[in-house]
């Protein structure tokens, strides 16, 4: 096996497990932990993956996105603290908008239920878990059903939108950096995101620490447009005051 064929195996088995450790890859491919390491820092300079200490997990690209059911088991912990915390972020908002994924489906069950509000999303998923809800009225926004993440695309949606003007956004992306700001990898889903930057008077944005630095495909909002960054303890503080220097408050749950 060359190079080439190596760094693609390790490629494949870090989006189909969500991350690699380089013992284990070492032992599987009968090379040396050197090798590995090597290999992994030729596929970070390429953008395809990010190390950490001992390995290294996928990023996002046009090419690869993961599925809403890989991310309800990965870093669950901190994404029930980020939601948490988001959803106290809520103030007197009476139209709240929630993101397709995850994170965003643990902040719409961390709203509260003793005053009315108005829930605009992408996500089926989310519209569904909170149709019953005492006090909530839900609106789903119309358009293609993208497989993986159960979530409304394309120009239905972003029309949908268009007729709104909603008091708070809970706002997820795939990647979230200093340079390029929010990147996701769709472009149909970036027209949605994008839109709702557009429609909405205050946003949050809400994601775990291993999104952060990295860039997707699709830019769809800068980081001064967002009054506040949620994100766990992950994110070291260094990093954290550099986001909060552009202008939101970054709270770390």
């Amino acid at each position: 096996m060359d190079a080439e064929e190596r760094r693609h195996g390790i490629l494949e088995a870090a989006r189909r497990d969500g991350a690699v450790d380089v013992k284990d890859l070492a032992g599987t491919l009968g090379v040396s932990p050197e090798t590995v390491r090597r290999d992994l820092n030729a596929l970070e300079r390429h953008g395809l993956v990010r190390r950490t200490h001992g390995g290294a997990y996928p990023v996002e690209s046009a090419g690869f996105e993961t599925t809403l059911a890989f991310r309800a088991t990965d870093h669950v912990p901190e994404k029930n603290r980020i939601a948490a915390a988001a959803a106290a972020l809520l103030g007197d908002a009476e139209t709240v908008y929630i993101d397709e994924g995850y994170t965003p489906q643990l902040i719409a069950a961390a709203l509260p239920r003793d005053r009315p509000l108005t829930v605009v999303t992408s996500s089926l998923t989310t519209a569904g878990a909170l149709a019953c809800a005492r006090n909530i009225s839900v609106l789903l926004l119309g358009g293609r059903v993208r497989g993986g993440t159960l979530a409304t695309v394309d120009h239905w949606a972003t029309h949908m939108l268009s007729g709104f003007v909603i008091d708070l956004a809970y706002v997820g992306a795939n990647g979230i950096s200093r340079e390029y700001g929010l990147t996701t990898p769709d472009p149909a889903v970036s027209q949605v995101k994008a839109q709702v930057v557009r429609v909405a008077r205050r946003r949050v944005f809400s994601g775990v620490h291993t999104k952060f630095g990295a860039v997707s495909f699709c830019p769809f909002a800068k980081i001064t447009d967002f009054e506040a960054i949620v994100t766990d303890t992950g994110l070291s503080n260094s990093e954290a005051q550099r986001y909060a220097l552009l202008g939101p408050q970054v709270i770390q749950a």
